[in-house]
């Protein structure tokens, strides 16, 4: 393919992720399958472009004057992050072949934008414009730091090595071993961390298929472990999801204890059974009703209650910087009172003395913050327990975020049933 046809083919893929619901790696799958003449050079171009797209879509639509469509991105990029010339991307917009027509001379007269530089805060920083002043309530002088971080790299693929197939050291020295560079990660035991770029294939790799790792942000291992989940333990996971958070309670529970893995959706549960087995550790596998019912049998037993909540996955935005575009600030409200709903629920199956978890992957102050204020005020029978983060932070309220921890942005509270 032409550089002109990437171009177009990466404008396409763009509208097809903005029309849609999938996430943008599905989106340039299907690209590929579906167009079988590119090859692997001309789809890694593309999908570089979709991504670096994506990262700066708020500061491009600005520059192309409020368009969102995949081509005035493309155009955007070209002049604002490659630094091309006018008649640099003219050159590559000749309507030859497969790619993108002639400029207009509206699209000419907006590529002039990108040279000024005087931006708005928002469109620097890269956010979702609504966004802007919850980050600057919650991280100050800060917050400018924390949306690029949040919006600007690409993630590394963090590891988490199971202790029950494999030891932290034997497992870097098999993946070095691979032609990967592991390195420790800084605040989970059981991390290794590999660089997102090339991309590493980790489920081909023996030490996936036997168990011995699992793919998990360090962030969502270090909430996992200040939970406090230990042998012996009736443990709840009341929003299992896709199981990860399962897996690393179980390993803490050392296969001694019960462990129960809840959620509304068959399918998720179902997806869980298989990474279960490849750990070797075992979770009895809830149905929930949409309503939360299906638990009452478990009223007042549990000395752990984990609730991963349902979120605005605003926390997960350098891997998935689409999500960001997709948010509205009546969804994050929303999610919100589903969130004090299934505390208050999850509260029922916690015993005198026991503890409940809550944990978000989000950096918004309404699913965090707001949301556990709400659950303490109507549960006073709940207190706040502060704990130690391996960083050396303390608190009964932890955040977690690229900037501040190098993970994923995370907020985790704890409190002990007192009544």
């Amino acid at each position: 393919m032409t550089p002109s046809a990437r171009l177009a083919a990466a404008a396409s893929v763009l509208d097809s992720i903005a029309q849609g619901r999938n996430p943008a790696e599905v989106v340039l799958k299907a690209w590929g399958q579906q167009n079988r003449f590119a090859g692997s050079k001309d789809r890694r171009a593309i999908a570089d472009r979709v991504y670096k797209v994506l990262r700066a879509r708020g500061c491009l639509s600005w520059i192309m004057g409020g368009r969102e469509d995949g081509r005035a991105l493309v155009i955007g990029s070209l002049a604002a992050l490659d630094g091309l010339s006018l008649e640099e991307i003219e050159a590559l917009h000749s309507g030859d072949g497969y790619g993108p027509r002639p400029l207009s001379k509206q699209e000419r007269s907006r590529i002039a934008v990108a040279s000024e530089g005087d931006l708005p805060g928002w469109v620097a920083a890269g956010l979702p414009e609504f966004v802007v002043e919850d980050f600057k309530a919650t991280y100050g002088d800060r917050w400018i730091d924390e949306a690029r971080e949040l919006m600007q790299p690409r993630a590394p693929i963090d590891l988490r090595v199971n202790p029950a197939r494999g030891e932290v050291g034997a497992v870097e020295a098999e993946l070095r071993d691979a032609d990967l560079s592991p390195e420790r990660t800084p605040w989970s035991p059981l991390g290794l961390r590999l660089a997102s770029e090339p991309p590493p294939n980790v489920q081909a790799l023996d030490a996936f298929k036997s168990g011995r790792i699992e793919i998990q942000d360090e962030g969502s291992q270090v909430v996992c472990a200040l939970a406090g989940a230990a042998p012996g333990m009736t443990v709840i996971d009341y929003c299992a999801g896709g199981g990860g958070k399962t897996l690393g309670l179980a390993q803490a529970m050392q296969g001694q204890g019960r462990l129960i893995a809840s959620d509304v959706v068959q399918k998720r549960l179902d997806n869980i059974r298989p990474r279960l087995q490849r750990a070797g550790v075992e979770a009895d596998l809830r149905l929930l009703g949409q309503n939360g019912g299906g638990m009452e049998d478990l009223n007042g037993q549990a000395e752990l209650v984990f609730v991963d909540a349902p979120c605005s996955g605003s926390g997960t935005w350098r891997r998935r910087p689409e999500d960001a575009w997709r948010l509205t600030p009546e969804e994050v409200q929303k999610l919100h009172a589903l969130q004090v709903r299934i505390l208050g629920q999850a509260a029922k199956l916690v015993k005198p003395g026991g503890r409940l978890a809550y944990v978000t992957c989000s950096m918004l102050t309404a699913e965090n913050e707001v949301s556990v204020d709400a659950f303490e005020a109507a549960h006073p029978g709940y207190q706040s327990v502060s704990v130690s983060a391996p960083w050396g932070g303390q608190g009964a309220r932890l955040r977690l975020s690229p900037a501040s921890t190098g993970t994923d942005g995370f907020f985790f509270a704890l409190y002990e049933r007192t009544a």
